[in-house]
């Protein structure tokens, strides 16, 4: 019958074929299967072996063989390994099979199914046991029947008896080391998994801990902020303010007599607040790395740097080394914010005629190189930040830490300065 190509197809249910289900399979279907076996082929040489008597009590054996396995296929289901009544169908069987291998040495047949089931069924310290009897069977039918009956036979029973005990005990013992190597495995799998879900939750709890870290440095960068405006507040605007009053009070006592130095004067003045604006307005700027709003990192450095050139007229090479990757916004502001005082430095007190900076990716960390070549300074003498109210180099290096990064200064008189800053490659989330 052929199928359409549009019609459903029937399900099929595919049960996994693993060693234990064909275990199971064989303890609940082997002994009826083995004991059919043997009473076969017990049957074939019964008129050469056995007297109607023994074929009739083999018979009655036979039926209570069958019996004793319909009891077990319904108590096995709730009989837990090594139980008192695993003991009692084992010993049953073993007692039945003897009695059926002395009336018939084909009977052994079913005798073997002892070798089997003797782990599941016995308690641990009696297995031997098991075995050991199970061997009287085997040894006894394969030596021409129980019991021997010559001086050959018996000591073709002990030879085979211990030779049948010595494989039993052999491939027992192998057994045992193989399920001891599969508990180790899966006790070693099962802690690995706990393992795992150890290290998948630090690594939550760290992700969650450098969020954190980052909070608090941009908290941190506020704060550091407004210390810095105030610092520049004071070092131009009230400067500038400061120099315009004393230029307008020049004014004022010289007006009538000398026109000229006035509007000298007043020019400066008009100079000075020229000044302060620019100041206020690139102080307000610099509230936040607006450079950073519509370029990355490395192309927000690279503007930087053409405009301090370009304003201080001074030869200044941007460089990018390693592969270019965004990064973290508060990484990217803390080193253009380092990067913009190490340029306000050089312009402001280095003489540098030529200034070169170097923005490098790594692994996992970046580094930003600002060198040039002016007159250069002790990095020992230098002041402190609270003392001049400004940024310096106390407050690149407090910028740095705050993300776990640091600051070094090379410089020395005559020799140029070089300000490195190493931070982690934190990526763009």
């Amino acid at each position: 019958m052929t199928q359409s190509p549009g019609a459903p197809r029937p399900y099929v249910t595919v049960v996994p074929h693993t060693v234990e289900h064909r275990w199971e399979q064989f303890y609940r279907y082997g002994p009826y299967a083995v004991l059919t076996l043997a009473t076969l082929v017990s049957s074939v040489a019964a008129g050469l072996l056995m007297t109607r008597a023994e074929m009739y009590t083999a018979g009655a054996l036979v039926a209570s063989a069958y019996g004793l396995q319909l009891w077990w296929g319904r108590a096995r289901l709730r009989t837990t390994p090594g139980a008192p009544a695993g003991a009692a169908y084992y010993g049953a069987r073993t007692v039945l099979a003897f009695a059926l291998t002395w009336l018939n040495p084909f009977f052994a047949i079913y005798a073997a199914l002892g070798y089997f089931d003797v782990e599941p069924l016995l308690p641990r310290r009696v297995v031997r046991i098991g075995l050991l009897a199970t061997a009287v069977t085997l040894a006894g039918s394969q030596s021409g029947g129980l019991p021997p009956a010559s001086l050959m036979n018996w000591v073709a029973f002990g030879a085979l008896y211990v030779l049948n005990v010595s494989l039993a005990l052999f491939f027992w013992h192998v057994g045992m080391r193989e399920e001891e190597k599969a508990r180790i495995q899966v006790e070693t799998i099962a802690e690995l998994e706990r393992t795992n879900l150890r290290l998948e939750e630090a690594l939550a709890q760290n992700a969650a801990l450098h969020a954190q870290l980052l909070v608090q440095a941009r908290e941190a960068g506020v704060d550091d902020e407004r210390r810095r405006l105030a610092a520049e507040i004071h070092d131009t605007l009230a400067q500038g303010l400061t120099g315009i009053i004393a230029q307008l009070q020049v004014v004022t006592s010289v007006t009538d007599r000398d026109p000229e130095t006035a509007r000298v004067h007043l020019e400066r003045a008009a100079a000075l607040a020229r000044h302060s604006l620019g100041e206020a307005r690139r102080s307000v700027r610099d509230l936040g790395p607006v450079a950073l709003e519509h370029d990355e990192l490395a192309g927000a450095l690279e503007k930087t740097v053409a405009g301090w050139a370009e304003q201080h007229r001074v030869r200044a090479d941007f460089t990018v080394t390693g592969t270019v990757e965004p990064v973290h916004d508060e990484i990217a502001a803390t080193l253009l914010r380092i990067a913009g005082e190490a340029l306000a430095n050089a312009g402001r007190h280095s003489g540098a005629t030529r200034v070169g900076v170097t923005l490098s990716f790594m692994d996992d960390e970046l580094t930003l190189d600002v060198r040039d070549d002016g007159r250069g300074f002790d990095p020992a003498a230098a002041a402190p930040a609270g003392r001049t109210g400004g940024f310096g180099l106390g407050g690149m290096r407090a910028r740095a830490e705050r993300i776990a990064g640091a600051v070094e200064v090379e410089s020395e008189p005559g020799g140029g300065t070089a300000v490195s800053a190493r931070v982690p490659l934190v990526r763009h989330p």
